[in-house]
């Protein structure tokens, strides 16, 4: 029997796409270190993100004299870790300054502590830092829940500048210091630049949070919150308006392995009317840096920080995998 001929008029088959060049050994080893902890955090998140879904209860208000005795176990020893963390070379302020290490007064004289967590988040992604704060004598924190219905950056920051007014009735203190993670610290951002926080807020720790707006942004169609933090968008170009005279100081944690900030530098504060430090975080990702414990020790040494008799130490110590 005769076979058919070939079939040669079908079109060649196109060739397949060229694969990207993958990173170098170190870059792609360390990348999948911090992906292999970025999923052993959300793990164990979702273990216990029951814990943060009711509204931590309020303590009894606290007079100054009280105060006196609240320190008591700060420590000179950090926690050993791989990892590491250097000021950024692109920050555009002064080197940070931080205490005498081991000074047992410097937590009871520091500030509360409000705790603000990120996107479809809540407070309990903050134990491992509370914990933390409390072991080397912070007292007085204060852990935030916002709706995750929340629409809008500029509603969630006044209703913050009511929280503030409540730590500071029931703490006494002029001001308190801020520790935010992701959207929390973008929240933050805005209260102090754009709506008077600067008066009540002392410092703001931001951990991998969008200042430049990021490109990724998951959902952004869906839910009005993710497109305000996206590069462009009207809150992202606020906060780019001059700030002359703001007495908040910004230290920003950005992760170079963070996945969720592109570029990563948009964590970055990049303003010239504010004093602020960007402290590169190497080995680890976006959900790591509210809970990896070199990370929060570094932030215990910022928020250590006196306003007067600074000194120039630099911050080492926090995060790399590799």
């Amino acid at each position: 029997m005769k076979l058919p001929p070939p079939l040669s008029f079908l079109p060649p088959l196109p060739s397949p796409p060229r694969l990207p060049r993958l990173p170098g050994p170190r870059l792609s080893s360390a990348l999948v270190g911090a992906t292999a902890l970025e999923l052993a955090v959300l793990a164990g998140h979702l273990i216990t993100y029951p814990l943060g879904l009711t509204p931590e209860r309020p303590e009894s208000p606290e007079h100054p004299e009280s105060r006196a005795g609240s320190a008591g176990s700060a420590g000179s020893a950090r926690p050993e870790s791989p990892a590491r963390t250097d000021r950024s070379e692109n920050a555009p302020s002064r080197p940070l300054a931080l205490p005498v290490t081991g000074d047992p007064t410097a937590p009871a004289a520091a500030p509360p502590v409000v705790l603000l967590h990120g996107f479809i988040d809540n407070r309990s992604v903050f134990l491992v830092l509370r914990r933390a704060l409390t072991r080397h004598g912070h007292r007085r924190t204060a852990s935030l829940n916002y709706s995750p219905l929340t629409r809008d950056i500029r509603a969630a920051a006044a209703l913050l500048g009511r929280q503030v007014e409540a730590v500071r009735a029931r703490t006494g203190h002029d001001r308190v210091d801020i520790v935010g993670h992701s959207l929390g610290g973008l929240i933050a951002r805005y209260y102090v630049q754009r709506l008077g926080g600067d008066r009540r807020v002392r410092t703001l720790v931001t951990l991998g949070t969008p200042h430049g707006g990021t490109a990724v942004a998951p959902g952004a169609g869906l839910h009005p919150i993710v497109r305000q933090m996206r590069g462009g968008s009207p809150v992202i170009e606020e906060l780019r308006l001059p700030a002359p005279g703001c007495r908040t100081r910004f230290v920003s944690f950005w992760a170079e392995l963070d996945q969720v900030m592109v570029p990563v530098e948009t964590a970055c504060v990049d303003h010239p009317d504010l004093d602020a430090v960007n402290v590169r975080v190497t080995g680890i990702g976006h959900l790591a840096l509210p809970v990896h414990p070199a990370v929060a020790a570094a932030v215990r040494e910022v928020l250590e920080t006196p306003e007067t008799g600074e000194a120039d130490v630099p911050v080492t110590g926090a995060t790399s995998a590799a």
